[in-house]
């Protein structure tokens, strides 16, 4: 079957207007195929089914709860080459990388099947009153997902799983794309047992006037956003007015700090890995790599090799490495950040050349002596651009790493581990890999400060997200 129809209590259905988009293979630009585009009215019924699935739901054991989603994972990892193949046609990532995705987003499944048996209360005695003191945790009800592009499967099972986990129905609205994913994975959780109406997906390219449709529908409780923090912001506008619980997950600008006992080799690698996973498109990526001056020329060397090694090409092909970005307007904006760098003085040392022919490629690239001034040292750069500056002093370095409104994660490379705990301890970031260029893990809180979002995603806090905390006063 062509799973292609927007998903409605359990049912395909062409939408209420029967609008439709194409969705595009970034590789080579053909169309991949036509998605129905949701309207206001089919919010409504995906709102009406997901309300008559929860009272069912939320009513299960938390043990029934789990063998789904636990059924999910398997099923999931027994199909992981079918979904990194669809991940690959629509966000065009290598094969490698599309894996690594499909075998993340599985893993969610599985951690927050053993997560739902642990929603743990409270009893104690109140020490004035006398009063028993019972708190527990209780499913929040409906709750809006809104997924973006870079990552089609995992971030729609990370908000997925711990929302069935804590008792609560889904509404998706998957990024417009890539929606294909999301779309082929309903049938694998109706095989794992996912009652109808329970999940339902949206695909839309009216997603403003849609998701704030949701999100002004008193049956919804629960708005979980995984975007740019300027599209975060105007959610969570929408969301005071029904006073929704909010998760979100908004833009990075992650800094590297290659110390100057660092091993050289250990921070090349672990830059690779934080700068080219997913080309880039990560809110998690390198942004800035900070190297001590001392290092520097050997640093740049070595990851300006490794860099030069990628091969770039359509993901479906054996060896590749680095597929295309996701749509042009992308590329374009990295295209203009290194011309920018370069023009305020950034020494190019490989790349930063738009490839001729079709698809949205754009090469493995590497920047030296980047200035402050440049864009791409303020903003997400979002591609396979590696801005390389330097430092003399551990200070000074750590003000230039917090100097910005995001706060989502750092990498920090050194040979001394008490140094290396003592700075990521300064560092204002809800996450930092130590010695490592990789922190996403379903088992770990997954989340930043200051304009980065709020709450977590992933860990027990995950589905806590989706719960509300009540307290009950007795005598017995």
């Amino acid at each position: 079957m062509d799973y292609t129809d927007l998903y409605i209590d359990g049912q395909w259905r062409p939408g209420a207007e029967g609008a439709r988009f194409d969705v595009l293979n970034p590789a080579t630009e053909e169309v991949l195929a036509s998605v129905a585009s949701a309207e206001l009215a089919d919010a409504d019924a995906a709102l009406d089914a997901a309300q008559a699935a929860f009272v069912e739901w939320s009513a299960r054991t938390p043990r029934q709860r789990s063998e789904v989603l636990r059924k999910a994972w398997e099923l999931m990892t027994a199909r992981l080459e079918d979904f990194a193949r669809l991940i690959t046609l629509e966000n065009g990532k290598a094969r490698a990388d599309a894996m690594g995705e499909a075998t993340y987003a599985a893993e969610f499944f599985r951690w927050f099947a053993e997560e739902a048996v642990r929603a743990d209360g409270l009893i104690t005695h109140a020490p004035a009153s006398g009063a028993r003191i019972v708190v527990q945790h209780k499913p929040a009800g409906i709750a809006v997902l809104v997924t973006p592009w870079n990552y089609p499967a995992a971030m729609g099972t990370r908000k997925i799983a711990p929302a069935l986990a804590a008792g609560c129905p889904v509404i998706i609205k998957p990024a417009s794309e890539t929606p294909l994913t999301m779309l082929a994975l309903m049938p694998l959780l109706e095989e794992a047992g996912v009652p109808k109406g329970l999940v339902n997906v949206l695909p839309s390219r009216k997603t403003g006037a849609l998701v704030d449709h949701l999100l002004h529908d008193p049956r919804v409780r629960v708005i979980s956003f995984t975007g740019s923090t300027g599209v975060g912001r105007k959610l969570l506008h929408a969301a005071a007015d029904q006073v929704l619980k909010p998760a979100m997950e908004l833009g990075g600008n992650a800094p590297v700090l290659v110390l100057k006992d660092a091993d050289i080799d250990t921070a090349v690698e672990g830059t690779m890995l934080a700068k080219m996973r997913n080309l880039g498109e990560a809110c998690t990526a390198a942004n800035r790599i900070y190297v001590h001056a001392d290092v520097a020329d050997a640093f740049t060397e070595k990851l300006t090799a490794k860099m030069a090694a990628l091969k770039v090409g359509n993901g479906l092909t054996e060896g590749v490495d680095v597929g295309p970005l996701v749509n042009a307007d992308t590329r374009d904006k990295v295209a203009g950040f290194v011309a920018d760098a370069v023009a305020k003085g950034a020494r190019l040392c490989l790349g930063g050349e738009l490839p001729k022919g079709l698809g949205y490629f754009y090469p493995p690239t590497v920047l030296a002596d980047v200035p402050d001034t440049a864009d791409c040292v303020r903003d997400e750069i979002f591609g396979p651009v590696a801005a390389i500056q330097t430092f003399t002093d551990e200070d000074e370095v750590i003000a230039r790493a917090n100097d910005t409104e995001y706060g989502l994660v750092a990498y920090v490379f050194t040979e001394d581990m008490r140094r290396g705990m003592r700075v990521c301890e300064r560092l204002d970031y809800g996450m930092v890999g130590l010695n490592r260029g990789l922190v996403s893990d379903p088992a770990a809180p997954f989340g930043g400060t200051k304009q980065s979002g709020l709450g977590r995603e992933g860990g027990h806090e995950g589905m806590l997200e989706f719960m509300e905390t009540q307290y009950i006063s007795a005598a017995w």
